[in-house]
């Protein structure tokens, strides 16, 4: 088992995949390492918020032209708080965008990205069961078809969304569990989304519904365990009432909805300072709450930070020290950003002190009367920046 510049990439989601992409255009060797059988994310209808940025990534992998036919533009960000006056609106033109982002279910943007890589550079159902940092490499032993194999590196990416992390030496965990769940589905409401994205906060949590097709929207509803657990059994008719009643009448009442979901909300980084070779990118490396609908961007960017510096870095020094430190040095204030972005909307907006409520309408009230402020605010939503 010898020490290769093979870049191996543990995790064939959308952010692996991108990364192997980005690699395979610029003839860097790599091997991806997938769990799961080839294809078997395709049929998956969960929604996912891409933003402009990541259209733009998209666009350089050359998988574009394909996702865009599924995917839904958001030209109207509304946000709001139940109960209290002040509201305000994010939209495209304003910031000469064609749009503020795009929803695509998962399955969609797993075909387009597959359709365009090498499969003999990616070993399917190969789970990975151990990686071990080293001085001038990295290992990772996995399962594929009955047997234990290794493979050896001078840069192992971790894309795999944390299932490999446990036994990492090196590596690092910080993380806030919110108590909260996340419930997701796909509703239809009496009136057309016009392409606007609603992001409501309640006292219970935020809330928002993501313009989804011709005329449906995605639901992601917030709250403690117990209330989430609760929405899952209500029937049909009961739930879209309370949905009313939480959301209000900007979409009229909701007529139907399909299948119910729902997974835990926690913030979670990931500190490597300590690890030699490996490097960790996407939802392994920072989990954040979905209210923004930062996560999923800020790990697309990560992939197009490292592809960037790997093909910038000699043979001699990937996966050194100095690459590592330069990487987290490029990454770290977006990553951060989003993460003290999104936890600071949760506690705020979720405050039920006396007078907040009066205070964030306020504040709601004076972002849609300035620009500079919510370019800021776009900035951030679409670039990291």
């Amino acid at each position: 088992m010898n020490t290769t510049d093979t870049i191996v990439i543990v995790g064939g989601g959308p952010v692996g995949l991108a990364l192997a992409l980005a690699l395979q255009q610029k003839a860097i060797p790599f091997k991806v390492l997938e769990a799961r059988p080839q294809g078997a994310a395709h049929q998956d209808t969960r929604a996912l918020a891409l933003s402009y940025g990541t259209k733009l990534i998209l666009e350089r992998l050359g998988v574009w032209a394909q996702v865009e036919p599924h995917a839904t533009a958001i030209q109207t960000i509304h946000i709001s708080q139940r109960g209290g006056l002040g509201r305000t609106k994010l939209q495209a033109q304003e910031h000469q965008l064609p749009a503020l982002g795009y929803v695509v279910s998962y399955g969609a943007l797993m075909q387009a990205l597959d359709s365009a890589i090498d499969h003999q550079h990616v070993l399917y159902q190969a789970a990975a069961r151990a990686i071990l940092p080293r001085d001038h490499h990295a290992e990772v032993s996995f399962e594929v078809a009955g047997k234990t194999e290794q493979l050896r590196s001078a840069l192992l990416v971790i894309a795999d969304g944390g299932r490999s992390l446990e036994e990492v030496p090196g590596l690092m965990r910080e993380t806030k569990a919110y108590g909260h769940d996340a419930l997701v589905s796909k509703v239809k409401a009496e009136m057309s989304h016009n392409n606007v994205a609603y992001e409501r906060f309640t006292a219970t949590g935020p809330m928002a519904l993501l313009p989804n097709g011709a005329s449906d929207f995605s639901l992601v509803w917030t709250g403690e365990k117990d209330m989430v657990d609760r929405l899952l059994t209500l029937d049909d008719a009961t739930f879209l009432s309370e949905l009313h009643a939480a959301f209000g009448d900007r979409v009229g009442q909701f007529l139907s909805i399909e299948k119910r979901m729902s997974f835990p909300l926690k913030l979670s980084s990931l500190s490597m300072t300590d690890a030699a070779h490996v490097v960790v990118i996407g939802n392994a490396a920072q989990t954040m709450h979905p209210v923004a609908g930062q996560g999923f961007n800020v790990g697309m960017r990560d992939a197009w930070t490292l592809v960037d510096l790997i093909a910038n870095t000699s043979a001699a020094q990937l996966g050194g020290a100095p690459m590592l430190a330069e990487y987290r040095q490029r990454r770290q204030a977006d990553t951060r950003g989003g993460l003290l972005f999104t936890d600071f909307l949760v506690n705020v907006f979720t405050n039920q002190t006396l007078g907040v409520a009066s205070l964030r309408g306020l504040g709601l009230a004076m972002l849609q009367h300035f620009p500079p402020i919510k370019r800021v605010l776009v900035n951030k939503m679409s670039f990291g920046k």
